[in-house]
């Protein structure tokens, strides 16, 4: 598939109908909180948002909580991953449009980790915790996710962090959905977390590419970006 420079959305919406559900899927040490402003203004805007919480286990797992999501709603949502929510939304049936936020697009064989991971900085926020689960240090985490966040914003998202299980960056993925289902790629230009050359590199994957000057996490610096962009790709 070709990158293009414009986001493209799906089918019309019959007059007067709600806008097509969403499903915002979080990353690594994140939680469904981190998404709260975004789901708002969308909730806010008609029509259903669901925000699945991940730390299954597994990548198969975290799969298939989402893919269960979907199935519940009743019709084709837009779903967004952010980070290695990409591989989670990679591996569902039934989207009508998947939008990949400084996210990883797997193909066969790949995960996360294989494809790069983490930037050094984000590595070197991570701290062991028991069971060879890893945390966050809240300074590092800061820097690496929030750097372009006001204060406030910044430090509520770093509260909102949970230790994270092992093996889910390992995970691959067991369908891509991406090369049937049309998608969207935000590149975002100022990531600390993910590179964004590694970023440019996986939109090349996707039907649609946008770049952002933004942070790791828009939906904590910049939420009216991702509300504008899901708005149009839901109508």
């Amino acid at each position: 598939m070709s990158a293009t420079t414009q986001a493209g959305g799906g089918a019309d919406r019959p007059g007067g109908a709600a806008p097509a559900p969403v499903v915002l899927v979080h990353g690594l040490y994140h939680v469904p909180a981190h998404f709260d402003a975004v789901a708002a203004s969308l909730r806010a805007a008609g029509g259903r948002v669901v925000v699945p919480e991940l730390h299954r286990g597994s990548l198969t797992a975290d799969t298939a909580v989402v893919q269960e999501a979907v199935d519940g709603l009743g019709e084709p949502p837009v779903v967004l991953g952010h980070s290695y929510g990409g591989s989670v939304i990679t591996g569902l049936r039934g989207v009508r449009h998947l939008v990949y936020l400084a996210a990883f697009v797997p193909d066969a064989g790949e995960s996360a980790a294989s494809l790069g991971g983490g930037s050094p900085a984000l590595r070197d926020a991570i701290l062991p915790a028991p069971g060879g689960a890893t945390r966050l240090d809240p300074a590092g985490a800061a820097h690496a996710f929030y750097g372009d966040c006001p204060a406030p914003y910044a430090a509520r998202a770093t509260g909102l962090l949970r230790t994270q299980g092992p093996g889910h960056g390992w995970g691959v993925p067991e369908r891509q959905a991406w090369r049937v289902t049309p998608s969207t790629y935000i590149v975002c230009a100022l990531d600390r977390a993910v590179d964004p050359a590694l970023q440019r590199r996986l939109a090349t994957r996707c039907t649609h590419v946008q770049e952002w000057p933004t942070g790791h996490c828009p939906f904590t610096g910049r939420p009216e970006l991702l509300v504008a962009l899901l708005n149009d790709l839901r109508e």
